[in-house]
């Protein structure tokens, strides 16, 4: 096999020096390479972003494989280009770049797909901007929409320096993506695509920062090891259940087939996994250690991906050791850098055991000698038995080198080497105590259950959720409901006896009568400790929107039309009063909290800006049908359903849109009954008013203001708000409650 790889860095040496490795591959071209490309194989000059000349090379050289490296010929049609003239090629298409190329457009591509990322807002004026500045508040995360090699992002907390490089985007001719900040710390993933099939490569952790300490300007990359020690077990089995693949199938749906590395940039939160950024192509320098500890031939796989036959390649085998790499950058980046300075020690540094020198911005000047000819100029890259190992002998490596006014990190992959890196996700125990403290003191209090083949995973408000313990069945969640109940953003220390299971079997009934809407429910055969009260349930990627459909103004709805006359920026006719219909009913979304904190009302606009405009139209119709059949239902029944909450979240295995959690219960609905209603007045609802009324009252004592944990309740209050669930679930199903 003949293979052609395009591109000047350091991410295309690792390659060619990769496919070199391959006894599959009889010959390797580079273009237009760089000095060290150049000592290992024949480079061309190329435009690398003019189509019409990559195509004619490659013609020329009669390659059986072309390898697109950087971002800028993919965003310029180069790989289009190639497969029209008959080239099997690696890198996606002009289209499925702009996974790249536009943060707008993968943002939007995440929503659809369900993946969990950061919220964000694009601006494209300096009014936007400092709107969306102001939403998020500090720290500040700016994104020039478009490439940037690594170098169009600014985290900072002041709030000047993120508008002000907002605004030198537009000035450029470019809108900005402004983002939350997502805490815990940052991982690379590349998966490698064949437009329907992928593979994971080695998680890596690159160094963005100039300085120490991630301190300075944004770089390409100062640095990067791989594995990563600290990471939990299954971790990139979760990247491609709920980020790679569900990506790759959207982009297929889409027209837009993506074949080559999907880049996924993550954080590893306090609340999950979550996207930073995708790239449409290996990362720089992350691709250097990555590939030193790649055992299974790389030409073979690039060729099986190209074609569309990754799933008849053997998975992948690695190197046990460890690879830490450490980029020497020339005098002055990642500003105004200084070029032409001789560099000498690269051939001792390769003559050390176990190290290699990959080129980035390199030349040869008139005496033959090596010079730095860009920013990042050498990657040197090192395999040990550990990470101490591994860091000692790239850093001996760096030392070997000369190249006048240089610079590089002193602390790559240092923190992980001290085991100083502590996931949000996986707390410590200092930090669990404390989250345990605050749950108690807001009398939450989790019991966690000992059940057969499952293991507890999470608790909300009401809820308790367990994964299989079977490591490698990642498809299903247990979902318990338990008697717990929660009033004015607490969970109340007093239980509802049987609470749990009839809103679970109240949930299962309208699940049946909503057939024709995908829900979330795979089996009720659970273990014995939870039967009735629990289901098996497909573990889905859920939106973090609070889906809300009003068939009648009452509640917050009603104060806020009150206030101005709408409702989640929905005007509404004048002279409506508390419990008014209305006809149509309207959606209103809200944003998802977390425990002890309170859902935030949001626009449809807002919505949008979440989760995308394609997701939000099908979220706002799914709730809207939702709501018109079981207002239906509960009207014949004597029932008038007022409005109700329901959420939604992507199956990953289809990308449909399926409804999940509870569905029209008194805890996510608002039931009157229709004898009893008369407008111009709070209706009595099948519901937990009875809890909210006496916590109110002067005789529980309690001020909602005071930030204390309500009292516990009195036991009439209990057994009449049992009694109130057993009533709405008996008058809407017209079955008799088996405790």
């Amino acid at each position: 096999m003949k293979v052609l790889v395009i591109g000047p860095g350091g991410r295309e040496h690792a390659i060619v020096r990769s496919l070199l490795a391959d006894p599959s591959v009889t010959e390797v071209h580079a273009a237009p390479g760089n000095a060290g490309i150049a000592r290992d194989v024949t480079c061309h000059a190329l435009n690398t972003t003019d189509p019409v000349a990559a195509t004619a090379l490659a013609t020329e050289l009669g390659v059986d494989l072309v390898v697109v490296g950087p971002e800028a010929p993919l965003a310029a049609g180069v790989a289009d280009a190639l497969r029209e003239a008959g080239f099997d090629v690696f890198g996606p298409s002009q289209e499925a770049a702009k996974l790249e190329a536009s943060k707008a457009f993968a943002k939007e591509v995440m929503a659809e797909a369900g993946v969990p990322t950061a919220m964000a807002r694009v601006a494209s004026t300096a009014e936007e901007a400092a709107d969306a500045l102001d939403a998020f508040g500090a720290p500040y995360v700016v994104k020039d929409d478009g490439l940037a090699a690594g170098k169009g992002v600014v985290v900072t907390s002041d709030r000047a320096e993120a508008l002000a490089h907002a605004e030198a985007c537009f000035a450029a001719g470019g809108t900005v993506v402004i983002e939350e900040f997502l805490d815990g710390p940052e991982v690379s993933v590349f998966v490698i695509a064949d437009g329907t099939n992928a593979v994971a490569l080695s998680p890596a952790q690159d160094f963005k920062r100039i300085f120490n300490e991630d301190e300075g300007p944004n770089t390409g990359g100062m640095g990067a090891y791989t594995p990563l020690p600290w990471l939990p077990a299954g971790f990139t089995e979760e990247v491609m259940e709920r980020v790679a693949l569900p990506t790759l199938r959207t982009m297929a749906r889409r027209g837009t087939p993506f074949v080559g590395v999907l880049y996924c940039g993550l954080a590893v939160t306090s609340r999950g996994l979550r996207v930073i950024e995708f790239n449409a192509r290996f990362g720089d320098p992350e691709t250097q250690p990555v590939l030193s500890r790649l055992k299974t031939p790389l030409g073979r796989v690039l060729k099986a991906a190209a074609r569309g036959e990754l799933d008849t390649i053997e998975a992948l085998s690695w190197d046990p050791r460890t690879a830490v790499g450490v980029v020497v950058a020339s005098h002055g980046y990642p500003g105004t850098v200084r070029t032409g300075d001789v560099i000498t020690g690269v051939e001792a540094a390769e003559a050390l055991d176990a190290v290699s020198v990959f080129h980035a911005g390199t030349a040869s000047n008139e005496a033959g000698e090596l010079v730095s000819a860009g920013g990042r100029v050498l990657a040197v890259v090192a395999l040990g038995e550990d990470l101490a190992a591994a860091r000692a002998a790239a850093y001996e490596g760096v030392a070997a080198i000369d190249l006048p006014g240089s610079q590089h990190r002193t602390d790559i992959a240092l923190k992980a080497a001290n085991g100083e890196i502590v996931l949000g996700g996986a707390q410590g125990a200092v930090e669990q105590e404390a989250q345990e403290a605050q749950e108690a003191q807001r009398g939450f209090q989790t019991e966690v259950l000992e059940l057969p083949g499952w293991r507890h995973i999470y608790s909300g408000k009401v809820r308790d959720l367990y994964e299989p313990e079977d490591a490698s069945i990642t498809d299903r969640v247990l979902v318990v409901a338990s008697d717990r109940i929660s009033a004015y953003d607490f969970v109340l220390s007093t239980e509802i006896p049987d609470k749990g299971a009839i809103l679970t079997q109240l949930s299962l009934w309208w699940f049946e009568q909503l057939a024709d809407v995908p829900n979330h429910v795979i089996s009720t055969d659970v273990p014995e400790a939870v039967k009735g009260r629990a289901m098996v349930c497909k573990r889905l990627d859920m939106y973090p929107i609070e889906c809300i459909a009003r068939g009648y103004l009452t509640g917050s709805g009603l104060a806020e039309y009150n206030a101005d006359g709408t409702v989640s920026g929905q005007e509404l006719p004048a002279g409506l009063v508390d419990g008014s219909r209305l006809d149509p009913a309207i959606f209103t979304p809200s944003a998802k909290a977390e425990v002890g904190e309170h859902d935030e009302n949001i626009t449809y606009a807002q919505m949008v800006e979440r989760v995308g405009e394609s997701v939000s139209a099908d979220l706002r119709e799914l709730t809207l049908k939702v709501y018109s059949e079981a207002e239906r239902i509960a009207r014949e029944r004597g029932v008038i359903l007022a409005d109700t909450k329901v959420e939604f979240g992507a199956d990953p295995a289809t990308g449909t849109i399926t409804l999940g959690d509870e569905v029209l219960t008194p805890d996510s609905s608002r039931f009157w009954d229709a004898a009893e209603y008369e407008p111009g007045h709070a209706q009595p609802s099948f519901d937990k008013q009875f809890v909210r009324d006496w916590l109110t009252s002067a005789e529980s004592g309690w001020e909602k203001a005071s930030g204390e944990e309500p009292p516990a309740l009195p036991a009439d209050v209990v057994e009449r708000t049992r009694a109130r669930y057993v009533e709405a679930y008996e008058r809407l199903t017209g079955r008799t409650f088996q405790a």
